[in-house]
């Protein structure tokens, strides 16, 4: 045997060695492993799952830094590689966190993890982690954060997204929707959540590619503003909003939230996605801006994705802010309302999206796989590895509840308390009489 032959057997056995500790308690019935050389552990495993090792040192480097960001890592730089639902990754994770327990355990795990061979080939990534200057949440490292984001390519973006180019959750009515019937009915959605009237002005805090405002502006006929960061995104929307001729009361600003002038006020407000890039200490100051920007009477309807645990700063990075969202923060529920109240709101309703969100990003994951080769003409692998894995593993999220999303409505109050808001939702909703529908969660699992 040639030296280099001895060294891949000897990392062979020490990986199959290191699968049976790992997995001790109980082997996964929901995955396989493949090794470089096609051997598969274990044997009799028939998971649609699997998860390929491309080299002797690959699980070196998967579980040796003992980070999320190092496991996600070895995914974006290939040395794993994932075959079947992406998603299950997160249960593996799940599960070594469970099963990895124990001083004793560790330790050998770790000596043995040192001696498979270090490989050091990998090639830089075109979009490395983001670096960002300046105060957390200033106005200039917010700019750095979204920018970090968005301005990856509109191409990119519109081979998985809607012909709306709406980068948030749909809503459904059947599990079975198409994914532009359903964001068409989202953006419906909120704009009779929001009762826009025809003549009203309106601002969407956050709004990406436009998709809502054109709405609005054309089926609602309301003066429609949005914002955003991003000059790729606002020169899609402006290109698209001259295309439709609306351009008299439709328009998109880049400009941060706290730079907009008070006066004159808006009727209504809306924020759909963009919440998560706020920060909890900036929270006060969101929403009393977003009290200032109101007339009396007016609503703000705010649409984001919630923590439902108390959220830990992770010392070690974690792999959403060094690729995805940087300094990303999702806060729980009660505290975003405690916060939008104390600065003077009243709120109206609360519902909760989060199967929506599930089927949004399964179809967004499922069209993105489809492209995977038109995708590499925009971004390079590891780009569309990040965009791959932070959307499975944001189904994961919602599927095992430790996120949810919801559609907050707030109102300012005038002066005699007065809300302005009729006494029901029904007119929200389709017509009464139409057959009861099963629970989107009920068609998913069927």
């Amino acid at each position: 045997m040639t030296p280099n032959t001895t060294r891949e057997a000897e990392a062979k056995s020490i990986t199959l060695e290191l699968l049976d500790q790992i997995f001790s308690t109980r082997k996964p019935e929901f995955i396989k492993v493949r090794l470089w050389d096609g051997t598969v552990w274990p044997l009799e495993n028939r998971s649609p799952f699997t998860l390929i090792l491309n080299h002797p040192g690959a699980l070196r480097k998967m579980l040796l830094p003992g980070t999320e960001v190092g496991l996600a890592e070895a995914y974006l730089y290939n040395d794993i590689d994932i075959e079947g639902k992406i998603e299950e990754i997160f249960s593996l994770a799940d599960m070594l966190t469970a099963d990895v327990g124990g001083l004793a355990k560790k330790l050998r795990l770790y000596s043995r993890l040192k001696q498979l061979p270090e490989s050091t080939d990998r090639h830089p990534l075109q979009r490395g982690p983001a670096h960002l200057e300046g105060k957390r949440h200033s106005i200039q490292r917010d700019r750095q954060a979204v920018t970090y984001h968005y301005n990856v390519s509109n191409d990119f973006y519109a081979l998985f997204l809607d012909p709306q180019m709406v980068y948030s959750c749909a809503y459904f009515q059947t599990a079975d929707d198409s994914l532009a019937e359903a964001q068409e009915r989202k953006l419906d959605y909120i704009c009779r959540k929001m009762r826009l009237r025809t003549g009203q002005r309106i601002l969407d805090i956050g709004c990406g590619w436009g998709g809502l405002v054109i709405w609005a502006a054309q089926h609602y006929g309301v003066d429609a503003t949005g914002i955003t960061l991003s000059q790729p995104q606002a020169d899609y929307a402006n290109k698209r909003i001259a295309e439709l001729g609306i351009g008299d009361h439709c328009r998109v600003e880049v400009i941060d939230y706290r730079q907009v002038p008070e006066q004159p006020t808006f009727d209504a407000l809306v924020s759909v996605g963009m919440f998560e890039h706020v920060g909890e200490q900036m929270l006060a100051e969101y929403f009393a801006k977003a009290l200032r920007l109101l007339k009396p009477q007016g609503v703000f309807l705010n649409h984001g994705i919630s923590s439902t645990q108390e959220q830990m700063r992770n010392d070690k990075g974690s792999f959403s802010d060094a690729y995805v969202f940087p300094d990303g923060e999702l806060v729980q529920i009660h505290k975003t309302i405690a916060i939008a109240e104390g600065a003077g709101f009243e709120t109206r309703d609360v519902e909760s999206l989060r199967e929506h969100y599930m089927l949004t990003l399964q179809h967004w994951v499922e069209r993105l796989e489809a492209n995977h080769e038109r995708a590499l003409q925009y971004v390079d692998e590891g780009t569309y590895r990040v965009w791959r894995l932070f959307m499975s593993g944001s189904i994961y999220g919602f599927d095992v509840r430790r996120q949810n999303i919801y559609q907050t409505l707030l109102v300012k109050a005038d002066k005699e308390g007065r809300s302005g808001l009729p006494l029901t939702r029904s007119d929200w909703y389709r017509r009464e009489g139409e057959p009861e529908r099963r629970s989107l969660m009920d068609q998913m699992m069927s």
